[in-house]
């Protein structure tokens, strides 16, 4: 027996052994150095502090040498990640993954993505191609500098990042564009509904606007300084985002000559995306207008000829090899018309697609002057450079402004909303260039002091050009507003509290159609009873660990898709659009005729429909149903969570989360707040900034997932910006 448990202690400690062995040689041994002296191509010498969360302060006596230095310190924690979102956006991600990415290789390769960045290179102008550059320097100096120890990403799918290119930056932000804009299935859904429905049924479902939108919408605001406690504005902003680990975002301060600027970067490009300076603020949100549209042509797919305006032109064959890890490289072959490539082809017809994001005359690199606005007027002129995705962007500065403006190259259509695909040869669909920048929705210094967007329509319903998009209906901007309003003289911190609140005024609504139609037909349904008891008193919080919100969601389902049905047979399951429930509720609301001769009928036939669902989901006690077992958080590190007996070293989760589409905190299993800012006009030191992760993609970095506690339980970080507390220091020198 003794022997026995000495040879299972020396099992144990040769297994511990090798555990430390692997995770010093794959993992330690890939930490970049965050202290002592670097070496490398810059003009003059650069400091860059790291405080406790891992954010790099960078100064520098050029801004050159800033960018290179950003360029090589993200490198330095986000290789991994900013090596696949090039190779998502090029369609590459086949040559190191094998055959289950063609799809979206494929994908990637018909809208052109790769081709298009280089185009853009091409347009650009000289200044900004220096700036993007110093920046591609940068990743490379840091690229060369770790052979062999680029982290155990690389050394488990068995490859090397090539050099990074200033197209390589371009396609990191053409993702972002894709990502934000990517609305042409939705036009395929409504063109599907339209088919087989009833026109004025599906365009009620599918509005531009919810009939609450109030004029200046991811969440955003600027406050007044007669509203805070300072005296001075404050603006905030949490941009939601696809959950991903590492974030989306990594946060960084740059000072250079002319430049002090502090934020969230998107590893890939140069300067900050969304911050502060030491004169103003901005936030975005996602503008949601329509950049895409699709083109249906008469088209022969063997010669590539097609007609237009009653000639006949040809189409011109665009080739694409997709390399693939383990299988035979795949051939790809595409039309491109005037209007964009092929996207679709259907017997004798082809549906092209014309996307804003393709011309490149529209990208210009315009974060360094936006990085640099001193005021109000150098802010509208950066952003007024800006090409897209639209945003909707909140201003505040020091002396005491608050603002809103509507950005980026909008379609001016002709004719057309642009919210089905339209014919393509007639030439009576086209666009008459771009929404004019001035023409945009803008505001400065409005009466109330308060400015909040939340993805709603901006765009007056007398607006002088067709407005088509995605946009949100009104519940999360209107609780903003009211709560801005109550909240007395605010702090970063109030905002913070804004944030992370999870009312629904939407699912308070419907919870009371519920209860109401269960009253008035005096229904006896024992399997009701328990669910209407709570549904009575409920406040309309999503929480995680209420039965409520679950109840109510489920019948919401049930609810849009009888909708849809009604609208059109057949395809009540494509019904998904993001204006959803608002329509829910002007139809309950409203309860027009034509579409359900017995209303009360109609809803509680939904709620019982709900309530089966529920019982498959968390069992027959309703009581013990739980929103947080439905709406989780699962993040999956996309290489570490392949590993047996560790993958939870790598991963976040799962984790019950609270909120929904329409509460403040917009919550759900893909998608959450990606960053959360609260920035106070010239107390800098006193603002607000976290990611949901952390900032390193080392899983053995202390700033792994430093930041998950502080994100999910809606604390915070202070933004260091005068004062910077360094945990370490390195010194960058020629």
């Amino acid at each position: 027996m003794r022997r026995l448990v000495a040879a299972v202690n020396v099992l144990i400690v040769l297994v511990l052994l090798v555990a430390a062995g692997a995770f010093y040689w794959f993992l330690y041994r890939a930490l970049p150095e965050t202290s002592g002296t670097v070496h490398t191509a810059i003009s003059k010498s650069v400091d860059v502090q790291w405080d406790a969360i891992g954010v790099p302060h960078i100064k520098a006596q050029t801004i050159e040498d800033a960018l290179y230095v950003q360029g090589y310190v993200t490198a330095s924690q986000r290789m991994f990640q900013m090596d696949g979102l090039r190779r998502l956006a090029a369609g590459e991600l086949s040559e190191i993954v094998g055959p289950a990415a063609l799809p979206s290789d494929r994908e990637s390769r018909t809208l052109r993505m790769q081709r298009i960045a280089e185009e853009i290179y091409v347009a650009l102008d000289p200044s900004e191609k220096a700036l993007l550059a110093a920046y591609a320097r940068g990743v490379n100096a840091y690229i060369e500098s770790r052979r062999g120890r680029y982290g155990l990403e690389f050394v488990l799918i068995g490859y090397d990042p090539r050099p990074w290119s200033v197209v390589d930056s371009l396609l990191a932000g053409l993702q972002m564009y894709r990502n934000l804009t990517d609305t042409y299935k939705q036009k395929l859904v409504k063109a599907q509904m339209l088919a087989n429905g009833e026109k004025d049924k599906v365009d009620y479902l599918m509005p531009f606007w919810s009939g609450s939108e109030f004029a200046p919408g991811s969440n955003a605001w600027a406050v007044a300084g007669t509203h805070t406690a300072n005296g001075k504005p404050l603006v905030a902003n949490d941009m939601h985002l696809e959950w991903s680990i590492p974030s989306t975002w990594f946060m960084a301060h740059l000072e250079a000559p002319g430049l002090d600027v502090s934020g969230v970067t998107l590893p890939g490009l140069p300067g900050v995306i969304v911050g502060h300076n030491d004169r103003i603020a901005w936030g975005f949100t996602n503008l949601g207008f329509s950049v895409m549209d699709l083109y249906m042509e008469r088209l022969d797919p063997r010669t590539g000829q097609y007609t237009f305006q009653g000639k006949v032109e040809q189409a011109r064959r665009e080739r694409a090899l997709i390399m693939v890890k383990g299988g035979s490289s795949q051939q790809l072959e595409y039309w491109v018309t005037r209007h964009g490539p092929v996207i679709l082809e259907d017997g004798g017809r082809g549906f092209s697609l014309k996307w804003a994001a393709a011309d490149p005359s529209t990208f210009h690199f315009m974060f360094l002057d936006l990085n640099r606005a001193r005021n109000w007027t150098e802010f509208r002129s950066a952003v007024s450079r800006f090409g897209g995705p639209g945003q909707n962007i909140v201003y505040g500065d020091v002396d005491g402004n608050i603002g809103y403006q509507a950005t980026g190259k909008l379609p001016d259509r002709t004719n057309y909303t642009g919210d089905v695909p339209v014919d393509g040869s007639s030439g009576l669909n086209e666009w008459n260039g771009y929404i004019p920048f001035d023409e945009l929705p803008s505001a400065f210094n409005p009466p109330s002091g308060y400015i909040v967007t939340a993805n709603q329509n901006p765009f007056p319903r007398n607006y002088a050009h067709p407005v088509s998009g995605s946009f949100a209906p009104y519940y999360r901007s209107q609780q903003i507003r009211d709560m801005l309003m109550a909240s007395g003289k605010l702090k970063p911190e109030d905002s913070l509290r804004i944030e992370k609140d999870v009312y629904s005024g939407f699912a308070k609504f419907l919870a009371g159609q519920m209860v109401a139609a269960y009253t008035k037909r005096n229904a006896s349904n024992p399997a009701f009873t328990d669910a209407v008891k709570m549904l009575r008193t409920w406040n309309g919080q999503m929480d995680k660990d209420r039965s409520e919100p679950l109840i109510v969601t489920l019948t919401f389902q049930y609810v849009r898709k009888a909708m849809a049905e009604r609208a059109s047979p057949g395809n009540g399951g494509l019904y998904d659009a993001q204006m959803s429930p608002a329509i829910v509720e002007n139809l309950l609301r409203d309860r027009p005729t034509g579409w359900f001769a017995d209303y009360d009928e109609f809803i509680l036939r939904s709620f019982a429909d709900a309530m089966e669902e529920g019982k498959r989901q968390q069992g027959g006690d309703v009581n013990r149903w739980k929103w947080g077992r439905s709406n989780f958080l699962d993040l999956k590190h996309p290489v570490g969570s392949r590993l047996p007996l560790v993958s939870g070293f790598f991963d976040v989760g799962p984790v019950p989360m609270s909120g929904s589409s329409t509460t403040v905190k917009q919550t759900s299993r893909t998608l959450g707040p990606s960053e959360r800012m609260d920035v106070s006009l010239g107390d800098w030191d006193n603002s607000l900034l976290n990611i949901p992760v952390g900032q390193s993609g080392h899983a053995a970095s202390s700033n792994y997932k430093d930041e998950w506690d502080a994100y999910y339980n809606a604390k915070s970080f202070p933004m260091q910006f005068t004062k910077v507390a360094a945990k370490s220091t390195t010194h960058f020198v020629p």
